[in-house]
């Protein structure tokens, strides 16, 4: 268990880094004169780069083990950070989110290879949810302890001080992390060329359980994320006249549902594992009708009881992804277990940059017309939605042909 804290912890510092923009929204447009566009960039990029990293992330968690990947990760979304503290112009700042989103793709596949390692299978689903608490802690770090930061001792000294906890948690990772318990040692990979990580990928998406993974991933993460890695801060305060204080409150309410939901959503599933796919259909369903009512309600502002009720729900989103690797999880044997994950975890993050780019777009488009903008979301939700009802037979009748075997293979083992 301690062990497997100490990748949580770079997991959590890893969050805190990742969504530190969130907060600083409009500090950036700011510091750097740019345009709604121009800030959307700073996440999408950031995005981008952790989205295209995941396939070879899984591929270098299968073959490296974690410690080396968790390693090589801190090392970059740390100099990631303090490069963006020190950034004079919107250029390096760029490149800074860039190198940041490189470091961060390395960290939460990790850290869920480690949870296959270090605790039983039937333990996977609130291991996952835990992980995933563990990243909305950090995000409760950005929104209380970022946001007055920078507001106390200006920019540079907030995300330069910010760095340092990756410097703690690289001493802690090198000095202490194990790949897994003594005397249970993976078995050696075949040769790791171009045809084997063709192999890899190709098997791994074959498998109607993961691409359901990258569907729930894709359609239930992206509200919530966008909502707290950009968008959320603007929204309350342009939008809907709320102070920066307030905003800031209910970015940190988001983040405490979403706590809260993942431990309920977590013993669910470890109990009634049927219980995955409505779950996430209903988190769909609850985000996209408040989301609706919030933006065509009549009058200038949404009443303060209604934005509450929405960030609430936007904090089920989280624990709704993490189902997502509930389905991949099955599907795939050991040796394919992160590369699985990799492709997964790239649909909320593709979902998510995309909602980010369209909402920039659409509010210079429309001189900042929120209503319109968000209404990418519905778009974005309704793809996902498909995708899911499309695969969930398939995945259901593989995953049962698949525990048959299973239950075959135990009872003919030798004694």
């Amino acid at each position: 268990m301690a062990v497997w804290g100490i990748g949580v912890s770079v997991y959590f510092v890893a969050v805190i880094f990742r969504t530190s923009l969130g907060v600083a929204g409009l500090d950036a447009a700011e510091r750097f004169h740019v345009n709604a566009s121009a800030l959307s960039t700073f996440s999408i990029l950031q995005l981008l780069v952790y989205a295209g990293m995941q396939i070879p992330v899984g591929l270098l968690v299968d073959s490296l083990g974690t410690k080396k990947v968790l390693t090589i990760g801190v090392v970059l979304f740390t100099a990631g950070q303090l490069g963006f503290a020190f950034s004079p112009s919107y250029g390096t700042a760029l490149a800074s989110r860039a190198l940041l989103g490189c470091g961060d793709a390395m960290t939460f596949i990790s850290v869920l290879r480690l949870g296959t390692r270090w605790f039983p299978a039937r333990r996977g689903p609130v291991v996952a949810q835990l992980a995933g608490l563990a990243g909305m802690a950090g995000n409760l770090v950005s929104t209380l302890v970022i946001a007055r930061l920078l507001h106390g001792i200006g920019w540079t000294a907030a995300f330069a001080g910010s760095a340092l906890a990756g410097v703690v948690v690289l001493v802690l990772l090198l000095l202490f992390l194990k790949d897994h318990p003594e005397g249970h040692e993976p078995e050696p990979f075949p040769h790791r060329g171009a045809a084997y990580v063709r192999r890899q990928i190709a098997a791994s998406w074959r498998e109607p359980g993961t691409r359901l993974g990258l569907w729930v991933h894709f359609t239930t993460q992206f509200p919530a994320m966008v909502f707290l890695l950009l968008w959320g801060l603007p929204f309350l305060v342009q939008a809907q006249g709320l102070s920066r204080a307030t905003a800031g409150e209910l970015l940190t309410l988001v983040v405490l549902s979403n706590m809260v939901v993942g431990l309920v959503y977590g013993q669910i599933v470890a109990r009634h594992h049927t219980a995955r796919l409505p779950l996430a259909l209903g988190t769909v369903g609850a985000t996209a009708f408040v989301w609706a009512v919030v933006l065509v309600y009549p009058g200038e502002h949404a009443p303060m009881w209604l934005l509450i009720v929405l960030c609430a729900v936007l904090g089920s989103c989280g624990p709704a992804s993490m189902l997502g690797f509930d389905f991949a999880r099955p599907a795939n044997p050991p040796e394919r277990q992160g590369t699985a994950s990799g492709i997964t975890n790239m649909g909320g993050f593709t979902a998510s940059m995309t909602t980010l780019f369209a909402i920039g777009v659409l509010l210079d488009a429309t001189g900042d017309n929120y209503s319109i903008a968000f209404s990418v979301v519905f778009v974005l939700q309704a793809l996902g939605v498909s995708q899911i009802l499309r695969l969930r037979r398939r995945a259901a009748r593989r995953e049962r042909e698949r525990l048959v075997a299973s239950r075959v293979e135990t009872v003919h083992v030798p004694a």
